[in-house]
């Protein structure tokens, strides 16, 4: 018989990089942080990280996370819809360019390449978004280049599709950690109470767990969460930054061109 394994094997990773050929899709990506004149702005990094709090909230067994995963699916589900019609909106102007016109896709000459780790599905499910924006926005560029769109309309439709990015994550910075599970629920505690009176009464098949997101985690009942943060942990939902080679975060407005 073989020696028992003595160290648990870790988790799965793959290096993965995002290539982005926009400023403004490079905008929706960082976000902007607070300053004294100016709010902050979240960002797909900062709705990767926060989506990663909520799957870990769900895994630990609290049925308000498992709820607002419900709610942050159905919004990706409708933000895949609304970009896809814009989509179809820019393809349809382009096809006005005489077939006498012969035009390649128009790339940055320097894009910008980004390291990523993102540990939960609801994040490549955003990250699919924001690259579909990111070819929109070089799409219309294109439009207006080839004189199929002014300035105003080009820059009304990026708005447009900015707003159904910003408006997921704005939907995510609702969320509120409830320091809650189903066992709370069923022993009719305190901490249960509380929950009902700060975020009120959740549907009955989400409470029960016969109703989860279609990516929810498995969840690992008997755990509690640290305070210092899951994102210690080996298994933390995102990582970004830049590797040997690669342009730093606070390099990239200056690398992209467009």
């Amino acid at each position: 018989m073989s020696d028992a394994i003595q160290s648990p094997i870790g988790p799965l990773r793959s290096a993965m990089q995002l290539t982005l050929h926009t400023r403004q899709a490079l905008r929706i990506w960082q976000g902007r942080p607070a300053s004294e004149s100016k709010t902050a702005i979240m960002g797909f990094l900062g709705f990767a990280g926060l989506i990663g709090r909520i799957c870990h909230d769900a895994e630990r067994d609290d049925p308000y996370a498992d709820y607002w995963l419900i709610r942050i699916e159905e919004k990706l589900h409708r933000c895949k819809v609304e970009l896809t019609h814009i989509h179809l909106e820019v393809d349809l102007l382009l096809s006005e360019v005489p077939s006498a016109i012969s035009a390649g896709e128009n790339f940055s000459i320097r894009p910008v390449s980004l390291p990523m780790f993102i540990g939960s599905p609801f994040g490549f499910l955003a990250l699919y978004l924001l690259i579909t924006y990111d070819g929109i926005v070089r799409r219309l560029q294109h439009a207006r280049h080839v004189a199929l769109i002014g300035r105003k309309g080009m820059e009304s439709r990026i708005d447009e599709a900015s707003y159904v990015l910003r408006s997921l994550f704005g939907l995510a910075q609702q969320y509120k950690f409830a320091k809650v599970t189903r066992a709370d629920f069923a022993a009719d505690n305190e901490r249960a109470r509380e929950a009902r009176e700060a975020f009120g009464e959740l549907p009955l098949a989400v409470l029960e767990g016969r109703r989860r997101a279609e990516f929810a985690p498995r969840i690992i009942r008997g755990r509690r969460d640290d305070a210092r943060g899951f994102l210690e942990e080996e298994g933390g939902p995102v990582w970004y930054g830049a590797g040997p080679g690669q342009t730093s975060l606070q390099a990239i407005p200056q690398a992209l061109e467009g």
